[in-house]
């Protein structure tokens, strides 16, 4: 079944906790550590042409690949960063570009799958967080992407990403049922972990209260595929970039065996500089 279709309805219900603000000035603080992106930065040469305008605009663009609902996208837009947020789910897009549109950001939302990204221009930024990419259940799969994402990245820019560990979905969420009841909604989230596949199934039950007070029960199965730093790390520099640092997601120190999610900085370095 399709994901994040009737889902994407509750979606920002559900993670209403989630810390997206300290996620926001987490990225933005990587970025400006190891990258060449800066917000709302403007030159002080009043004299630039038209062609170094261009290309400073395309340093300082800034891609959110699977943005979902947009909610990390508009923090960042929020902090002067020229955004452009993608996703193949049109639901998910629907309620991004509502926001926007109430808020009055200046984001560019583009439907597409990740594996076949097309964007206008080079970026000096792109991001992919939320376990985005463990959605990709296969190796050749996340590779393309890469590929794609070196070849998009402005020169020296680079690729911020996360993902959740094997060890995540084996030791910590992997068979467990999570249940949620709220006023409006409820949520029953089943998890199967598939070892030999390193897959966790996600079943995902809801309960949407509609008008009259009668509750919508609707369904979704998602997959998502945990990975290891080795292998994301092999995977980054056969597409052509520099593994730049791992740190671990949740305490921003050191990777360790029991890290559950991961970022990872990676760096464009074959183009020539401009």
């Amino acid at each position: 079944m399709e994901a994040y279709t009737d889902f994407a309805s509750v979606y920002d219900i559900f993670m209403d906790e989630t810390p997206y603000q300290d996620w926001a000035e987490y990225l933005s603080f990587l970025v400006e550590k190891y990258g060449v992106s800066r917000p709302g930065e403007r030159s002080a040469d009043a004299k630039m042409d038209s062609e170094g305008e261009a290309l400073r605009s395309e340093r300082d663009l800034v891609v959110d690949l699977g943005c979902g609902t947009g909610t990390l996208t508009e923090l960042l837009a929020r902090k002067g960063y020229d955004m452009v947020g993608i996703d193949n789910s049109e639901e998910m897009l629907a309620i991004a570009m509502e926001k926007r549109d109430r808020d009055g950001l200046d984001i560019l939302y583009l439907m597409q799958d990740m594996r076949e990204m097309e964007l206008y221009c080079t970026a000096g930024t792109i991001l992919s967080v939320c376990d985005s990419l463990n959605y990709l259940l296969e190796e050749e799969d996340l590779l393309k992407t890469f590929r794609l994402v070196n070849n998009y990245l402005y020169p020296g820019g680079v690729f911020l990403f996360d993902f959740n560990t094997v060890y995540k979905y084996e030791q910590v969420i992997g068979n467990t049922t999570i249940a949620e009841n709220r006023e409006e909604c409820s949520f029953i989230w089943e998890n199967y972990y598939h070892e030999e596949e390193q897959v966790n199934e996600y079943d995902l039950t809801i309960f949407v209260k509609e008008e009259g007070g009668l509750f919508r029960r609707f369904e979704e199965t998602h997959y998502q595929r945990g990975y290891t730093l080795s292998v994301m790390r092999r995977l980054v520099e056969e597409a052509g970039m520099e593994f730049v640092t791992a740190i671990d997601a949740d305490t921003h120190d050191a990777v360790t065996a029991e890290s559950e999610r991961i970022y990872v900085v990676a760096r464009e370095v074959q183009k020539e500089k401009r």
